[in-house]
């Protein structure tokens, strides 16, 4: 059976179970961080029907304040539901996976530094 050959250009990392990823204004939807590259990062989050699409801008921090990357540019990969994993019958867990966009010197700088003191190995 032939294996499945993983084509990112990014070295993806597997984030601390406290950190979060807020899109919108003023946060209005947060979801936990579950990995990260240089060229994106993945979040679960409970859904409300509607797909994430398109540009946004988002957040990423921690619960207990000691990292933040904030306004970071991103266009949506995917969007979709994760099937037995909603914390009850009538919510929806969604995983979303988005892609930067053009960073700034400064957050490729703390991204660089979130990955380095932030996660916990290899996703």
């Amino acid at each position: 059976m032939a294996t499945r050959k993983d084509h990112r250009k990014h070295k993806r990392f597997q984030a601390r179970k406290d950190v979060f990823v807020g899109i919108g204004p003023h946060d209005i939807q947060v979801g936990r961080l579950r990995d990260v590259s240089m060229g994106g990062l993945g979040f679960r989050y409970i859904g409300n029907g509607e797909p994430l699409k398109g540009t946004h801008h988002i957040d990423v921090f921690m619960g207990e304040g000691d990292f933040y990357l904030s306004r970071v540019p991103v266009k949506t990969v995917s969007d979709i539901e994760v099937v037995g994993k909603a914390p009850s019958a009538a919510t929806t867990m969604k995983r979303c996976c988005l892609k930067f966009k053009k960073l700034t010197d400064e957050q490729r700088a703390k991204l660089k530094e979130f990955m380095e003191n932030y996660t916990v190995g290899e996703a």
